[in-house]
């Protein structure tokens, strides 16, 4: 499951150009508002406080490089990856940092940030990029996905499933997402879970090709402890369902994509 997160986190490349036109001077980053979305399933337009979000432009850095153990300290995300010279401001705020590229940033909205219109930048070495404007929600949830039609789930040891080896009836199944909003205890900013939080936000629901599934069989949905920004949500598979199923999640009114399928068989 870790090696599996690590991934999503840190390696997954998305669309990868400049989301719109901007003009380069040096090394001065260059992006746009749509080129700022959730590191999930890359839907622009609205974030969440401790989202994971990814910027995708030019000129970000000069370097590759992933977060390393060695850049967390205390248990505390890194506002810069030593080395590179980036930073990704949030209103204002220096936000965590999990990967740096010329073309893609993954990064952490700071979870102190309360939902409003917000202004996103990109430092590298002293030259700011734009500042772009994204919408923070007090949830705006999205599960990371295998591939473009199919979410990430894992049972209990980790495991995958997949569309030849899916889950069944009665089986416990692990999602994972980002954009879950604050939790109880809530997080100091930065700070990266060592123990289970739950969402602070009420009303999570899980539809199953939009009906939702009996709250009794989720069993979990809050941090995924030992990652920044990272939620789990632990759910038992009902007696019926449609092999399949398209997945969502939806909380405080926002719900996430829709054509994405769990795997799975009754």
């Amino acid at each position: 499951m870790r090696n599996c997160a690590l991934c999503v986190l840190l390696l997954v490349v998305g669309p990868a150009a400049c989301a719109g036109t901007c003009l380069m001077n040096g090394p001065t980053p260059c992006y746009t508002a749509a080129g700022v979305v959730n590191s999930a399933d890359y839907q622009a337009g609205e974030l969440a406080p401790g989202a994971i979000g990814s910027i995708f432009g030019t000129g970000l850095s000069y370097t590759t490089r992933g977060i390393l153990t060695t850049d967390v300290g205390a248990g505390i995300m890194p506002t810069e990856l030593e080395g590179t010279g980036v930073h990704v401001l949030v209103g204002n705020i220096p936000a965590g940092i999990f990967y740096v590229s010329p073309k893609q940033i993954n990064f952490q909205v700071p979870n102190i940030l309360m939902p409003a219109t917000v202004q996103v930048q990109v430092v590298l070495d002293g030259n700011a990029g734009p500042q772009v404007p994204v919408t923070l929600r007090p949830a705006a949830p999205a599960l990371y996905q295998l591939d473009p039609a199919t979410v990430i789930a894992t049972k209990p040891d980790g495991s995958l499933y997949t569309v030849s080896s899916p889950a069944r009836a009665g089986d416990w199944v692990i999602l994972y997402a980002t954009g879950l909003g604050g939790t109880l205890p809530p997080l100091n900013n930065l700070e990266i879970p060592h123990t289970a939080a739950d969402i602070q936000q009420q009303g999570l629901q899980i539809l199953l090709n939009t009906v939702p599934l009996d709250r009794n069989l989720v069993a979990y949905a809050g941090v995924a402890p030992g990652f920044a920004g990272l939620y789990q949500i632990n759910v038992q598979l009902p007696a019926q369902f449609p092999p399949n199923p398209q997945i969502q999640v939806v909380l405080a009114g926002n719900t996430s994509a829709t054509g994405v399928i769990l795997p799975a068989t009754p």
